[in-house]
């Protein structure tokens, strides 16, 4: 099993991004992971598009765009035209769920779907075979550096165990309080992307974190 490293850009130095993208790619991360929020859905603003912009102008990865924003639709295709790879909005953020993916879809990106701690996960299962990813939240979204939810870890074994039952071949992108601890953890509940923002940025040495992740260890 494959396990892919998303660095949320949010926990680095944004006075530095060009340097920070740079050593996120240079450490092996597979994703940068682009936290999009506006004040509404959650209680926390931080950069939109042309951020996303100036970004995609000096890393090579592919950018995981999760929106955390209230009626993503309005703003979707604008992010894909601006460098989104993968865009992921939140089920309880829009009335429009199939409308979204189907953006996505018609632009030629793959589409993930997530919830907060809150939610049951039982509301994606409708959308499981429409989407690529489900992103478990396993803090409440809106700032980094929070501690891990630990009983998220049964929300994954749940989610992991229909994707089994149905057949499919789904990613579980998990984010949240992600370190060397809850990596294990996670991993073995059936997630195989990992998303970290302050456990890599913090760092002195992030690809032996990375590589720390990676490994389930």
């Amino acid at each position: 099993m494959s396990i892919n490293v998303s660095a949320s850009i949010l926990g680095c130095d944004l006075s530095n991004l060009e340097s920070e993208l740079k050593r996120v790619e240079a450490s092996g991360a597979d994703y940068v992971h682009f936290d999009v929020m506006d004040g509404v859905f959650v209680n926390n603003i931080s950069f939109g598009l042309p951020v996303l912009k100036c970004a995609k102008r000096v890393s090579k990865l592919p950018f995981d765009v999760h929106l955390m924003i209230t009626s993503p639709e309005r703003y979707i295709e604008r992010f894909i035209d601006f460098g989104a790879d993968n865009i992921t909005f939140h089920i309880e953020s829009t009335d429009s769920i199939e409308s979204c993916i189907k953006m996505c879809r018609d632009k030629g990106i793959s589409v993930g779907i997530s919830i907060k701690p809150g939610t049951d996960v039982s509301l994606v299962y409708p959308y499981l075979e429409l989407v690529d990813m489900v992103l478990i939240m396993t803090v409440e979204p809106g700032f980094g550096g929070q501690g891990f939810i630990e009983n998220m870890v049964e929300k994954i074994k749940t989610l992991n165990k229909k994707i089994n039952e149905r057949g499919l071949n789904k990613v579980i992108q998990v984010d949240g309080g992600i370190n060397e601890k809850t990596a294990p953890q996670v991993i073995l509940s059936g997630a195989t992307n990992l998303v970290a923002g302050t456990y890599l940025f913090k760092a002195d040495d992030m690809a032996e974190r990375i590589r720390k992740l990676k490994q389930g260890i």
